[in-house]
């Protein structure tokens, strides 16, 4: 088994105060890069960089909301000036204002699509700057989710950011691969104060809390784990054993890893001289409508007690 090691390499990690990017934060200083801390409250990034020297690693921390071209410059320009260079940045920077389309504010719209969409865009726009003027590659890990890959009850906002960053992954992977910087989205799914408010996963999360560990049906069959289970993809993915991978999006969760599908066409049929709106009513029942796509993250499937 190849040796996972990032010495010499330097990351930042958006929104790795807490959760699933302190985590990311932790994997990657754990393989020797030194790492960017980011956070909006200054004492949580602070304790995130104690949690990671404590341990043994190497990282700084930068206080600013991300979403803006100063905000992703300010964290670029922190890593070159801390470390000397930049290889790895994770946009894991995120918020949430849940509701149902006709109840939704252009507030709640807009301050997820800048946090998410936006953010990523602006970060990894300063990233692959930096890294094609240093000319020895990189790597683009951009966080996405499931909400982005199948859509979400009450998450119009944050679901269309999360596709678009799946977006951006395939597109980038494209512009930058001569460059020899590697863009993958990366679906993480586990216990979160975002998923802690599930209903169905509130008791498994709360009995973790007591030390009790996830049970198998959680971890392999929905592929739902702690947030340190999410980690390792991240440090893999920014390594050389991953420098073939690009355009992807890999879920994973628990005990589960998975390669997302990129979207395509499915079934097609063809009317000679096109289509008219009675010969699409004809046909569709029996050719490109006869088995429809499903929608939404499948409901847990809890055994029975």
């Amino acid at each position: 088994m190849p040796s996972i090691d990032l010495t010499g390499k330097v990351a930042v990690v958006t929104g790795s105060g807490r959760g699933l990017g302190l985590a990311y934060a932790h994997a990657l200083a754990a393989a020797g890069a030194s790492v960017v801390v980011n956070d909006i409250d200054e004492n949580v990034a602070e304790q995130a960089v104690k949690s990671i020297t404590a341990a043994g690693g190497t990282a700084v921390a930068e206080v600013v909301p991300v979403g803006t071209t100063e905000a992703a410059e300010r964290l670029v320009n922190r890593a070159v000036e801390e470390f000397g260079r930049l290889d790895i940045l994770v946009t894991n920077a995120g918020i949430l204002r849940d509701k149902v389309l006709w109840k939704m504010t252009d507030d709640d719209f807009d301050a997820v699509i800048t946090t998410h969409l936006k953010g990523t865009f602006t970060c990894a726009r300063a990233a692959a700057v930096r890294m094609r003027e240093q000319g020895e590659g990189g790597t683009l890990i951009l966080v996405g989710s499931p909400a982005g890959q199948r859509g979400n009850f009450g998450q119009t906002n944050y679901a269309a950011a999360k596709a678009g960053i799946a977006a951006f992954a395939r597109t980038w992977s494209m512009e930058l691969g001569r460059a020899n910087i590697t863009v993958n989205a990366i679906v993480p799914v586990a216990a979160t104060a975002m998923t802690e408010t599930i209903p169905a996963f509130a008791p498994y999360i709360e009995a973790l809390k007591n030390g009790e560990p996830f049970p198998a049906f959680l971890r392999k069959g929905e592929g739902f784990g702690t947030p340190e289970d999410c980690a390792a993809l991240v440090p893999f993915l920014a390594s050389e054993a991953a420098r073939g991978i690009t355009g992807q999006a890999i879920g994973i969760g628990g005990d589960k890893v998975a390669l997302w599908s990129h979207p395509q066409e499915i079934k097609t049929a063809y009317a000679d001289g096109g289509w008219t709106p009675e010969a699409l009513a004809d046909a569709w029942p029996t050719s490109v409508g006869a088995e429809l796509q499903s929608v939404g993250i499948p409901a847990p499937k809890f055994p029975e007690a």
